[in-house]
């Protein structure tokens, strides 16, 4: 089950178990059983301190197994084996359990000591999604800091029954007490966030209190974290407030382009550009929200941001840096039947679909690699491309057409999404040739049709593109003076994560010099 290598560096990190665990299997007659069998009698003799039983209960989903620390009521359950991007979730899970302290701050380890209340989380997830790792992680350690609180982490492909009952159409799909509570990717803080009433208010306290930063970036992509770093290396006070850090980034999967790196994931850059930024001086403030921004020209010296959270944070620069999310169609059904059919990451939901019929809006690059991902899956893919031609590289192209499960439509305005019985069930476009309309059958819609900025709360405040763009000349200025912008948010053309990066830092080193030339007498 475990090549060599694997076997090596997990039982170097068993050997950190502080206190006995004990392996809980359930298993069935599947193949899947006797994976799951063999994997755990791999993990039983990496310590003196993990022990291995099976269990009879019937009340139990099959193969599934649960972490115990022995003597205590703490522990985890995985539904399924967690390979792929689940491992790590498996092995932290084994140290947290067995004693090894999480690297969490010890404010959220509080926070979560404290929550009353009893909470019984089940997480469904698939081996192929990036972002469920981070979601499966957090409430695992929360079950193991607070006996309130259970955890079962369920492979969605492996229990197909289970998410048709449940109309499980996304991943992460997160229920508190056998009722829905969230989807998507999750932060421990959001977690804890979402749990905690009290938490936003005592968050907007502390922003409030905090000085005023020589230089402030908002958001926390490829831009945002170069920029934060190009800044506190100058010896400046440097704040940077996200909403969620590693922005975009943090959904995509495979990275190919960025210079010295020939492979990496959206995640595993993320965590290195925090683990970067944090090694600097620099105020991480996450999850925060920009609601308007203040020019220093109105509030007599200092710019001014307030946030979501009824917070303010002042500062003599800003970087913004806010990047871009996907775009949405604006048919009619889409919003009705997102996460019901409706999807924007194929990676992440994908195996949910398999067999099924799906839809993929869009014939650029993403479009084209999504439709290939998916026929891999999925019983059939129909590619809808509105312009005469698909604009993807011609190396994509061609796989795509080699593939006998795939239609590509080309000149296809897709009108509406429909559905049935609260999930998708088809889809409707227009031929832009003949003005025809047409009806696909289908269960699901990947939409990948590009970028919108993320600069709404901007309106009004500073100078932006037809396309809601912020405008910046070649040194990252905008309309206001102390005020710059870099990355997907700004009109400089070719939306890529290195070139956000470089503009990051061309934007600090720009405010740099700006508070070089204006400073106080």
């Amino acid at each position: 089950m475990l090549d060599a290598n694997i076997k090596g560096q997990l039982k170097a990190y068993m050997e950190k178990l502080q206190q006995p665990i004990e392996l809980v299997a359930a298993y069935d007659d599947s193949k899947k059983s006797q994976e799951l069998k063999q994997l755990l009698e791999e993990i039983e003799p990496m310590s003196e301190k993990i022990s291995l039983r099976t269990e009879d209960s019937a009340d139990v989903r099959r193969p599934s197994f649960a972490i115990n620390r022995v003597g205590t009521d703490i522990g985890v359950r995985f539904a399924g084996i967690p390979m792929g991007h689940e491992f790590t979730s498996l092995v932290l899970a084994l140290l947290q359990v067995g004693g090894h302290p999480s690297k969490a701050s010890q404010e959220v380890i509080q926070q979560i000591q404290e929550l009353d209340g009893e909470f019984e989380f089940e997480t469904y997830f698939s081996l192929s999604c990036q972002n469920c790792p981070d979601v499966v992680q957090a409430f695992n350690l929360m079950s193991v800091l607070n006996p309130n609180i259970k955890h079962t982490s369920i492979d969605g492909a492996l229990f197909q029954d289970e998410v048709e009952q449940r109309e499980v159409m996304a991943v992460p799909s997160v229920y508190l007490n056998g009722q829905p509570w969230g989807q998507g990717r999750m932060t421990l803080e959001e977690v804890v966030a979402k749990l905690d009433t009290n938490s936003a208010e005592k968050e907007a306290k502390k922003i409030n209190q905090k000085d005023a930063f020589e230089v402030l970036v908002i958001g926390g992509g490829p831009a945002g974290s170069a920029a934060a770093i190009y800044a506190a290396r100058k010896g400046i006070s440097t704040g940077i407030a996200a909403e969620r850090f590693g922005g975009q980034v943090a959904d995509t999967m495979g990275i190919e382009n960025l210079i010295s790196v020939p492979y990496t994931e959206g995640p595993k850059l993320v965590a290195a550009m925090e683990q970067h930024v944090n090694e600097y001086e620099v105020d991480i403030m996450n999850m925060q929200r920009a609601e308007k921004l203040i020019p220093a020209a109105q509030t007599g010296g200092l710019h001014e941001v307030k946030l979501a959270n009824g917070g303010s944070l002042k500062a003599r620069t800003v970087i913004l840096s806010t990047g871009a999310r996907w775009r949405q169609m604006g048919v009619p059904g889409e919003e009705e039947y997102r996460n019901k059919g409706v999807a924007y990451c194929p990676h992440c939901d994908g195996p949910l679909f398999k067999g099924k019929r799906v839809a993929v809006i869009g014939g650029g690059n993403s479009g084209v690699e999504a439709a290939i991902d998916l026929a891999g899956i999925v019983g059939h893919v129909t590619l809808i491309e509105f312009g005469e031609q698909m604009r993807a590289d011609d190396v994509l192209q061609k796989k795509l057409r080699s593939l006998n499960n795939v239609k590509i439509i080309t000149s296809g305005q897709t009108t509406e999404v429909v559905g049935k019985d609260g999930k998708v069930s088809g889809l409707n476009y227009t031929d832009r040739t003949t003005g025809e309309a047409h009806h696909v059958e289908l269960e699901g819609v990947f939409v990948q049709i590009g970028l919108v900025p993320n600069t709404e709360w901007l309106k009004g405040d500073i100078e932006l593109s037809q396309h809601g763009e912020i405008i910046v000349n070649d040194r990252n200025e905008t309309s206001i003076p102390g005020v710059f912008a870099a990355g997907d948010a700004t009109t400089v053309p070719y939306k890529q994560i290195v070139i956000s990066m470089g503009e990051g830092s061309k934007a600090a080193l720009s405010a740099f010099d700006f508070l070089i030339r204006n400073s106080a007498e």
